[in-house]
């Protein structure tokens, strides 16, 4: 009853028995992948770089291993009753043919083998890169970001190639073929194109990595958005702002635009703070105390150079500017709000006024006689 051949495919007549082997196979190959898995994980965590920020690569591509493992010995088990049928029959066994092109099981195999090995490289490929940008003096993760990114896109290209060459598909016939709905497709997606371009010159040069802190022109706004690079794709990039939210934007927007990238060139940048002073304050009191709130903050550089500008007359009071520098931190608006609470504490101990709008309005009462 169990040998009594139920359906077959291709040569293969597949009966009870085969099935049983099957499912016995693929729950053996999940409960082994677990147990290496675990006890690999538990021994070997220390000794690798997450990729990522995922699980350990190497584990990760065990499974993979693992499961084309099962594949093999499940088809090898059908032999259990086809002693006649060899593997290579196996191969041959076609799934789809369209005109000429034919795909079989030997294709399949052979594109599973070619990612396979791809995705081992590229990992190994990673690996090496992120040991030997940690490994150094003055680690970079942008650097080490980009130089991953390429590595990652090179080995895709030719995985690609390779996998249209086992198919038998000719590139030359296709681009031809496809000319002109390439032309249509393109002008349909000038702005993809114009994005996927935009990203592989970011990544290639590397003006803006992952970690930096830049200033992007909002259209909305005046004011820029001051965002954390926190990952460059090649048509999009993820960026942080101040207020923790993940915001998705177009490569081309941070080649075209005038991006200000705060962790590029000098250390430190000169910030300004604007506040108004009453008519009649001593300003030269005014002045020493905003140099001394400035100074008392430990975020604040080049102590000597920090300035008070009277910068014009106001309708309300005197505004005055500090100037002050300070390094291109992410938190600078923390830092100048803790500078302005100083500032506001000093004011108060002085009797210093800080003005704020005021109209006066005079009315003139008239009377007007009316004849009778």
């Amino acid at each position: 009853m169990l040998s009594t051949t139920l359906f077959t495919i291709g040569p293969y007549d597949i009966c009870l028995w085969n099935i049983i082997i099957i499912s016995l196979i693929i729950i053996g190959t999940y409960l082994l992948r677990k147990f290496i898995y675990k006890t690999l994980n538990k021994h070997l965590s220390e000794a690798f770089f997450e990729i990522e920020g995922r699980k350990i690569a190497w584990l990760r591509l065990l499974g993979q291993s693992t499961y084309l493992m099962a594949i093999y010995i499940a088809v090898m088990s059908l032999n259990y009753n086809n002693h006649h049928v060899r593997f290579s029959d196996f191969l041959d066994i076609k799934i789809i043919t369209i005109g000429e092109f034919h795909l079989n099981f030997y294709h399949i195999v052979s594109i599973l083998c070619v990612l396979l090995v791809s995705k081992i490289i590229t990992n190994i490929v990673k690996l090496y890169i992120k040991r030997s940008f940690r490994l150094a003096e003055e680690y970079n993760r942008g650097s080490e970001f980009v130089y991953v990114q390429i590595t990652k896109y090179i080995v895709y290209v030719f995985t690609i190639l390779i996998v249209f060459q086992i198919l038998n598909i000719n590139l030359t016939l296709l681009l031809t073929g496809s000319a002109a709905l390439l032309v249509g497709i393109g002008l349909g997606l000038q702005d993809v194109f114009k994005d996927l371009i935009s990203g592989i010159v970011l990544i290639i040069e590397g003006t803006i990595r992952v970690g930096d802190i830049v200033a992007i022109p909002d259209k909305g706004d005046s004011n820029s958005i001051v965002a954390k690079i926190i990952k460059v794709n090649v048509r999009t990039t993820q960026i942080e702002t101040r207020d923790g939210n993940i915001l998705i934007i177009s490569n081309s927007k941070l080649t075209q635009d005038t991006v200000e990238n705060w962790s590029h060139g000098s250390e430190v940048t000169r910030f300004i703070i604007n506040l108004s002073v009453a008519y009649g304050t001593d300003t030269e009191l005014v002045k020493e105390l905003l140099i001394k709130a400035a100074k008392n903050h430990p975020k604040v550089k080049n102590k000597d150079d920090i300035f008070v500008r009277l910068s014009n007359f106001g309708d309300n009071g005197l505004e005055i500017e500090l100037l002050f520098w300070a390094d291109q931190s992410w938190w600078i608006n923390n830092y100048k709000s803790e500078i302005r609470f100083d500032i506001d504490r000093l004011f108060r101990e002085n009797n210093i006024r800080i003005p704020f709008p005021q109209r006066t309005l005079h009315y003139t009462p008239t009377h007007t006689n009316k004849d009778k």
